[in-house]
């Protein structure tokens, strides 16, 4: 198709994407110079891109805005992703009151295994939110997770019945993302032997490397699934390419080894399903794996405590220091981190201390003799280190085992897409996208970022993939069904 007459076809869109560059750019300076009320604008653009009445076109404008949306405090301690959360917000507010008036929306999608569960983990929250230790804080925690889910799950779910949304949606974080890569990494030109610089250069985007890192290899997968796609063909594959490349460099100067990890154990799941490995013994490795890490963790704590590599800008350095928790900083304060938060759960096992109360509570709980050097009881640098541990602390047993839950639904959902679907490009979609959702399960076991909106929208959005994939593509008399309206094959 030519460009010409690609912008003849989707000139709306066109148009929409052209009017969020140029707020953004705005938003951003009137936000310099302090003039608050023009923070406004990005709601206002959600407002006119409704009376399109396409909520596709409002969905991809905030994916694009997202990663380049910067934490502007508001009232007090209040603070808000702008311009991008005003956005979520209205989004969330129109999709249910659409979706109550005009009914339109697929019952289909709310009886799947993982939006079960995904409801069942929010009202969990509100549940544990009234029994808080800060019920303010809890509830505002609360309410920001809905924000999040509404919009780019159960919205994206019903958006995503056409595999088109997907590429881009896709692309709309993309571009964000690699703007932000591409200053990132000019601010460390020059600076590549200075690891401080490394690890904030990607502020005030993302508020540290971990969390810039996890989110390039959330990206990676499926990107690198595109380049391969039968739909990739001149032009197009080498986009995909350039874009590949952008990620891994990103990737790679982001020197976050959690990142590192969940990378490499998406390669070798990838091998694992490819090969015909069955669900079961996959979680049945991992289970193993878990029992033998407790079995032998003296002497694997022994041994670790003999490594005395710190973090630096060699790579094999940087990979060595994965296992110091003697010298090694980060190491350590994740671990005292993880200690508080476990003495928290201790007193409070069932209910927790309430949603977004760690950082509030945990500093009454450390122990001196665990205390790195960037140890804090200010609560300002990050939270439980860990999706698993942050849930149990604040929310109980159950809330861990929710968003468990979740995890594993997703992933199993989309090794089944990829075994059962007709259509191989459905197919290979599908095991793209549940390999960078792996990415950030393993990455979780180091740091939680489902509370932030930079994380959110592409990880609920990816979710709703799977799960769209597999109620819309999954049966072949179901498939010749569909119309417009239901799951078309890549084109």
């Amino acid at each position: 198709m030519s460009v010409k007459a690609y912008l003849k076809q989707n000139y709306k869109a066109v148009i929409a994407m052209a009017a969020v560059v140029v707020f953004l750019g705005l938003n951003h300076l009137f936000a310099i110079h302090k003039e608050l009320w023009f923070m406004m604008i990005p709601a206002a653009l959600v407002v006119v891109l409704l009376f399109l009445k396409n909520i596709d076109y409002a969905l991809m404008a905030t994916a694009l805005l997202t990663p380049l949306s910067v934490n502007t405090a508001l009232m007090g301690d209040s603070e808000l992703s702008l311009p991008a959360e005003p956005m979520m917000i209205l989004l969330t507010v129109v999709f249910l009151i659409r979706s109550t008036i005009e009914k339109a929306y697929d019952r289909r999608l709310l009886r799947h295994p993982v939006s079960i569960a995904v409801i069942i983990m929010l009202v969990w929250m509100l549940v544990v939110s009234a029994t808080s230790q800060l019920p303010l804080v809890s509830f505002k925690y609360t309410a920001a997770r809905l924000w999040f889910v509404i919009p780019f799950f159960f919205a994206g779910a019903y958006i995503f019945r056409d595999t088109k949304r997907i590429r881009q949606f896709f692309w709309c974080y993309a571009i964000g993302l690699i703007v932000v890569i591409l200053i990132t990494t000019a601010r460390t030109v020059g600076h590549l032997h200075d690891l401080n610089t490394l690890h904030h250069a990607m502020k005030p985007f993302y508020n540290d490397h971990t969390a810039y890192g996890c989110v390039i290899a959330l990206f990676l997968p499926a990107a690198f699934y595109y380049i391969f796609s039968r739909n990739s063909k001149g032009w197009t594959r080498l986009w995909w390419v350039a874009l590949f490349g952008v990620l891994v460099m990103g990737l790679y100067l982001s020197f976050s080894r959690a990142a590192w990890i969940s990378v490499v154990a998406a390669m070798g799941v990838f091998f694992a399903v490819r090969l015909g490995m069955k669900i079961k013994w996959m979680i049945a490795c991992f289970i193993v794996g878990v029992a033998l890490f407790f079995t032998y963790q003296g002497d694997l704590l022994y041994k670790m405590g003999k490594n005395s590599t710190d973090s630096s800008t060699e790579l094999s350095s940087q990979v060595k220091s994965m296992s110091n928790i003697s010298t090694d900083a980060s190491n350590l304060e994740r671990l005292n981190r993880w200690a508080s938060a476990l003495r928290m759960w201790n007193e409070h096992p069932l209910l927790g201390t309430g949603p977004g109360t760690y950082q509030f509570l945990y500093a009454s709980y450390q122990r001196s003799y665990q205390l790195s050097v960037i140890s804090t009881n200010a609560g300002d640098l990050g939270n439980a280190h860990s999706e698993y541990i942050g849930p149990l602390t604040e929310q109980g047993v159950p809330g861990v085992l929710f968003i468990s839950t979740v995890f594993l639904l997703t992933f199993a959902t989309g090794v089944k897409v990829y075994r059962s679907a007709k259509s191989k490009p459905v197919a290979n979609v599908a095991l793209a996208f549940t390999l960078s959702l792996l990415t950030y399960y393993v990455h979780g076991a180091f740091n939680n970022f489902l509370d932030t909106d930079k994380l959110s929208v592409p990880f609920w959005g990816f979710t709703a993939v799977v799960v769209a994939l597999d109620v819309f593509c999954e049966k072949k008399e179901e498939k010749e069904r569909q119309t417009t309206e239901g799951c078309l094959p890549e084109k």
